[in-house]
């Protein structure tokens, strides 16, 4: 968590998930949801009073995964030490010495987190144990690939920072091995993916922070499924004429689908859009820009296999003027043609777009870079963003930015899609976790339902199995901060009420209405 802050203080370590360690930590967060039941919140003004909300829930979210969920004893994904040492390489937050000082602590520190891995990892789930091999093998290949480049800037430290690197590559390859054994001996799934309807809803409740349940969301899903139906009909209409059903969406998208970008044009195509949207948005004046800046590239390796496209931001509390990455996965090297042209089918010129203004402007990129630019009297905030909001706040740009015309009736259509994806993101969430969907009845939802190509369903199956809850924060997330948005006093501008929404740093949504007095 520190790491992911921009707190630099823990940079010389990884995690300890041993069972001692579990087990202190647990009694910590004990102590501190003790400590803050017995606050009086109605004693606090409105701020501190949602910093205490904030606060008392991410404890119980803690508390709630490390006793119920307990994903370090089931996901090797858990224990991949490649985030942290890529946060190292990456980002010049200080001085090459400096970093590489902390790395070479964190290397040496792999073999023996890599063997707790071992130690504590029981009846892992196939999927995630496929994932985690091209993830750790990716991890190996990050040492090997960039450590040498950033040494040149401090050759110094080539004794100290050499020697941990091979041994932290020897005990990667070693992991990898190992998975791939219990893989090739395991005839059978493994454990079961799905968390089943108890933890899945009780997760989601920790995930969500908000006051409605599984059954109202999936029943507002279902009618946003409906809404986004007719909507995406009607404008495939505009462009191919006939009758307004699935077959003309169908003729819609194929047409768009066709203009894409390849491996080697992808992060270009998405750099330009970048630009596009900027001045889309400077030019209708919607929300006050940065001058921070925003790196495009290829998604590293050591993270792939679960979306294809993030954002990797500067953490809250980070004082160093650092980018924000805007990564983007191209297609694995292993992929057969079909896969490829599938792939760029449903990521074609205008779903970038549509991906741009969601993961860089005014989405992600734009809304975290305000979020930093908070400063409140805790750091609470800065530590327990939600995810709802921050998922709702981009989802909600890629409609304000299509109706308002942005990249024409190509981009409303991809907008429209992506409705529909995130409603059925939502969907997929719950059903397979709770009510046991199997994956043709997945797929043909994603694929008839939601118009999407067979390889981006494939990958948003395999998503649904990887993770729980977060599909949801989407289709949650957006419903609140469109309605907040849609409560724009009389007399106030668009960019003022957007500023507003965004002065807050990133609080449930239903926190951001006490905080905004609506």
């Amino acid at each position: 968590m520190a790491s992911w802050a921009g707190d630099h203080r823990a940079d010389d370590r990884l995690p300890d998930l041993s069972p001692d360690a579990v087990a202190a930590d647990r009694a910590m967060l004990t102590d501190a949801a003790n400590a803050l039941s017995e606050l009086d919140p109605d004693s606090l003004d409105v701020a501190d009073r949602v910093d205490h909300a904030v606060l008392s829930a991410l404890v119980d979210r803690e508390l709630f995964e490390s006793t119920e969920i307990r994903a370090h004893e089931w996901d090797p994904l858990k224990h991949n030490p490649g985030p942290l040492l890529h946060a190292l390489l990456a980002r010049p937050y200080a001085p090459a010495e400096v970093r590489l000082a902390h790395l070479a602590a964190r290397l040496a520190a792999v073999p023996d987190a890599l063997a707790t891995a071992r130690a504590t990892l029981r009846d892992m789930p196939r999927v995630h144990a496929e994932t985690a091999v091209g993830q750790f093998t990716g991890t190996a290949a990050l040492i090997r690939d960039e450590v040498p480049g950033l040494l040149t800037e401090a050759p110094a430290l080539y004794d100290r920072v050499e020697p941990a690197a091979t041994t932290a590559i020897a005990a990667l390859e070693e992991f990898v091995a190992w998975l791939r054994a219990g893989l090739a001996a395991d005839v059978g799934p493994g454990r079961d993916p799905r968390l089943g309807r108890r933890l899945w809803e009780a997760r989601l409740w920790h995930t969500l922070d908000t006051e409605l349940g599984a059954a109202e969301v999936q029943r507002r899903a279902w009618a946003n499924l409906d809404r986004a139906t007719a909507e995406i009909r009607e404008a495939a209409v505009e462009l191919v004429g006939g009758p307004a059903d699935d077959e003309a969406v169908r003729r819609a998208l194929d047409l768009l689908a066709a203009e894409h970008p390849d491996d080697a044009t992808i992060v270009d195509l998405a750099s330009v859009t970048l630009d596009e949207a900027t001045d889309f948005v400077r030019a209708h004046d919607l929300v006050t820009l940065v001058d921070d800046p925003c790196v495009i590239q290829e998604m590293p390796e050591f993270a792939r296999g679960v979306a294809v496209a993030y954002c990797d931001a500067p953490g809250p509390l980070e004082t160093a003027p650092l980018p924000t990455f805007y990564c983007i996965a191209p297609t694995p090297a292993d992929w057969p043609a079909a896969r490829v042209e599938s792939f760029y089918r449903e990521y074609n010129d205008h779903m970038i777009r549509n991906l741009t203004v969601h993961e860089a402007m005014p989405g992600h990129f734009l809304q975290l870079a305000h979020a930093r630019r908070y400063a409140g009297r805790t750091r609470v905030r800065a530590l327990a963003e939600s995810g709802p909001f921050i998922e709702g706040w981009a989802v909600y740009t890629e409609e304000l930015m299509a109706r308002l015309g942005f990249g024409g009736l190509p981009v409303r259509l991809q907008q429209l899609k992506m409705q529909l994806r995130m409603t059925i993101n939502a969907l997929l969430d719950q059903l397979v976790h709770c009510e046991g969907l199997p994956e043709p009845e997945a797929m043909a939802l994603m694929t008839e339902r939601g118009f999407q190509e067979e390889g981006e369903a494939a990958g948003k199956w395999r998503r649904a199995l990887l993770t729980s809850t977060q599909l949801s924060t989407y289709f949650v997330g957006y419903s609140e901060v469109a309605e907040i948005a849609a409560l724009r006093p009389a007399g106030v501008s668009v960019r003022e009420w957007h500023d507003a929404m965004l002065a807050h740093d990133c609080p449930p949504p239903r926190h951001l209405r006490a905080l905004l007095g609506v």
